[in-house]
């Protein structure tokens, strides 16, 4: 089984955004949950993607303490598995610390390796997610009129949670872009 379907099995509908389709290219509108006025279009996705919303799974503040910022999660995963890539991605409206945007997209990133290991366990698929390049960004002024969207990059790949890619002023977002890579 692909590791798409057994994400479709995986994850419950009301958790997964649909995927809109203009003039052929696929695009999601990504909102901030608590601020609707906030939003972000990734366009040209993949025609496999899948867009979980983080936020639905239940903050784990049962079990954890939370004194480390290990009950936060990022908003959104954008997964597929034709491009082998994972987008985490935070949205603001403003702006928050650096420190809990990397904690919440750390949250998120657990959340995936959960779910990995749920794969392995109960679907028996030993490469469920496996070599998938992991992309952290954080995405900030949603709210305000729409300026020239401004990317700040590091020399590296936003591949950790602490090297994110930040995104203000979302504006014409690609999924290439912010997953950093030619494919």
């Amino acid at each position: 089984m692909s590791d798409m379907d057994i994400l479709k099995k995986m994850i419950k509908a009301t958790a997964l955004l649909d995927i809109q389709d203009e003039y052929g290219k696929k695009f999601v509108k990504l909102y901030e949950p608590q601020a609707r006025d906030s939003n972000a279009t990734i366009r040209n996705l993949p025609a496999d993607t899948l867009v979980i919303k983080v936020d639905a799974f239940r903050s784990p503040d049962d079990i954890f303490n939370g004194a480390n910022g290990e009950c936060k999660r990022a908003d959104y995963v954008i997964i597929s598995a034709e491009k082998k890539c994972i987008l985490f991605i935070e949205i603001k409206r403003t702006k928050d610390s650096w420190e809990q945007i990397v904690k919440q997209l750390l949250g998120a990133q657990c959340f995936i390796t959960y779910c990995q290991e749920i794969g392995k366990s109960f679907w028996q698929e030993n490469t469920f997610l496996k070599d998938y390049q992991h992309r952290f960004i954080s995405i900030g002024h949603t709210s305000i009129a729409k300026k020239k969207t401004r990317i700040t990059k590091n020399a590296e790949k936003n591949d950790t949670p602490a090297k994110a890619m930040k995104v203000d002023w979302p504006n014409h977002l690609q999924f290439n872009q912010l997953a950093g890579a030619r494919f």
